[in-house]
């Protein structure tokens, strides 16, 4: 029958580990090195496996002590958290808002999205980044209170979710200075020409761009693609190409990168959703942002 975990043996296993041998750890625990050698032992009787095994005057790991030193470093990683989660949870009198930001929507945006409920005092916000499949699973075990997404949640009968719409943007193109003349000449033909930056496939958007440059008849001069829309700007203001983003942020891309507003993006459109659990909102904060946008 397999036994219970004796987290004590665990603990001085991880010290010694750690240290870096049995006499490291009886010193930076004041006990004796008979004594941490006996519990380790212990722990490796409940296991059936050596966690050390002998290397020159030391020891080293054997396989089955990495793989018992990992989950060690996230059993007691979690345990010096504990203090501070528990002070929290009971000092915490505001608004808990657990958020999940899909990897394909634009980060620029999502400060933009929340700026209805962020001066809320005593605001306790969590935000989650991941795949958008990831949260939705995560929203659906309750885990999160909304997803932000540039895509509606699809139909499935076993995740009852519901996308509720934050709005829409029309894309536009900008430049930075090196590139703005040579970008507003024989636009968007020249886009064949002057280097171009995208965004991955992971934005819902990148395939009503690639139609766009279709019905131009225009193969852009592609030089780099980003899952991450911050960055994708960042490359942008350094010189790397003209991108197209959200008119939405045009104060924040012409203000704060230095960037210019060259012509828009005619026909695509770039789309927010807030998802939920339930067809009527619940957390208020998550409504406020509903009825702002």
């Amino acid at each position: 029958m397999q036994q219970d975990l004796n987290y004590k043996h665990l603990y001085y296993f991880w010290v010694t580990a750690k240290e870096g041998g049995m006499s490291h750890a009886a010193a930076r625990l004041g006990m004796a090195v008979q004594t941490i050698s006996a519990q380790v032992r212990l722990l490796e009787q409940s296991l059936g496996h050596a966690l050390f095994k002998p290397a020159g005057r030391g020891l080293a790991l054997t396989d089955a002590g990495h793989a018992a030193l990992k989950v060690a470093e996230q059993i007691f990683q979690l345990g010096e958290q504990l203090h501070a989660t528990v002070r929290d949870a009971t000092e915490q009198t505001g608004v808990r808002l657990v958020v999940g930001i899909s990897d394909g929507l634009p980060k620029l945006a999502v400060r933009d999205l929340l700026a209805p409920v962020v001066n809320e005092p005593k605001l306790r916000l969590l935000c989650h980044e991941d795949d958008f499949d990831n949260l939705l699973a995560d929203l659906a075990l309750h885990r999160l209170d909304v997803v932000l997404s540039d895509r509606a949640a699809p139909v499935n009968p076993n995740l009852r979710l519901y996308s509720h719409p934050l709005g829409s943007s029309r894309l536009c193109w900008y430049a930075p200075a090196e590139w703005i003349d040579a970008a507003r000449e024989d636009f968007p033909h020249n886009l064949a020409r002057i280097p171009v930056l995208l965004p991955t496939a992971h934005a819902s958007v990148r395939l009503r761009i690639d139609q766009w440059f279709e019905r131009q008849g225009v193969q852009p001069r592609l030089v780099g693609e980003f899952e991450d829309s911050a960055l994708l700007a960042t490359f942008g203001a350094s010189g790397m190409g003209v991108f197209p983003a959200s008119e939405r942020m045009r104060d924040k891309l012409t203000q704060g990168y230095g960037l210019h507003w060259f012509a828009p993006c005619e026909g695509v459109q770039e789309h927010f959703y807030a998802i939920g659990t339930a067809r009527k909102v619940q957390h208020p904060l998550v409504q406020r942002m509903l009825d702002s946008h």
